[in-house]
């Protein structure tokens, strides 16, 4: 790490909404990262403008120019290599990783998933959601792993479906809750030594606070890769009024 600042590449393939929740935040100085490079296997990707816009390095390869999946992500890391990142963030990034790319950054990927993992792995959450009359839906910020959207979960944050008629009015506000949770996770590895990340701040309780969401609740778990153990804790209407003031056990994979 660069100080105590975290040094992260954000992957993306669309407009990179997400990405600007970090360009936001990094800005502000409210969480220990600043973005290394933004990269698009898209040349059209509109995160890139919002990256160069901020004044963020900017790197595009086409995956299509390439014969496998491998030889894409080897290109990749190489030229993310050039840049030291502590910490990769995919961001709407709509490749599935191959396992050289993973192993090559073992417990160095994050990715948030539109659904609340376990449930809803894959792509089309939102109507998947609609479809079979849920009562919640979220996002979910985890690790990862050669599985997909398999990784040890970090920190969920959930809503009401309530009167979500269409994925895209679902999917709008799932939205505002990504924006939140994303660098709050991301923040906890930027706080962290890298040699202490695969025992994530040894399971002690933290704090997180958030301001208040339109219609959402912040839901976090946390999960233990060898025990199995999956715990959690909800906020309640009256922790929202107060802002959300929330406890959260910190994930570990040791």
């Amino acid at each position: 790490m660069s100080g105590s600042r975290c040094r992260a590449a954000i992957l993306i393939s669309g407009s990179g909404s997400n990405l600007q929740a970090f360009i936001d935040r990094a800005a502000s100085r409210d969480i220990a990262l600043d973005i290394a490079i933004v990269f698009s296997n898209g040349a059209d990707a509109y995160g890139l403008t919002r990256a160069a816009n901020a004044g963020i390095n900017t790197c595009c390869i086409e995956h299509a120019d390439y014969a496998d999946r491998e030889s894409f992500d080897q290109a990749l890391a190489h030229e993310l290599d050039q840049h030291r990142p502590d910490l990769l963030l995919l961001a709407g990034f709509m490749r599935v990783l191959s396992p050289w790319f993973v192993d090559h950054y073992e417990d160095r990927i994050l990715n948030i998933h539109p659904a609340l993992l376990p449930a809803y792995p894959g792509l089309n959450t939102h109507q998947r959601v609609l479809d079979a009359g849920e009562k919640w839906h979220g996002s979910t910020v985890h690790l990862v792993t050669d599985e997909l959207d398999g990784g040890p979960r970090i920190l969920q944050g959930r809503l009401p479906v309530g009167s979500s008629k269409s994925a895209e009015d679902l999917a709008k506000r799932v939205q505002s809750i990504e924006h939140q949770i994303y660098p709050e996770a991301a923040n906890w590895f930027s706080i962290t030594a890298i040699s202490d990340w695969p025992t994530m701040l040894n399971n002690s309780w933290q704090t997180l606070h958030l301001p208040m969401l339109p219609d959402g609740l912040i839901f976090a778990k946390s999960w233990c890769r060898n025990s199995g153990c999956f715990t959690g804790m909800t906020s309640t209407s009256e922790e929202q009024q107060r802002g959300q003031l929330i406890k959260i056990r910190c994930c570990s994979w040791a």
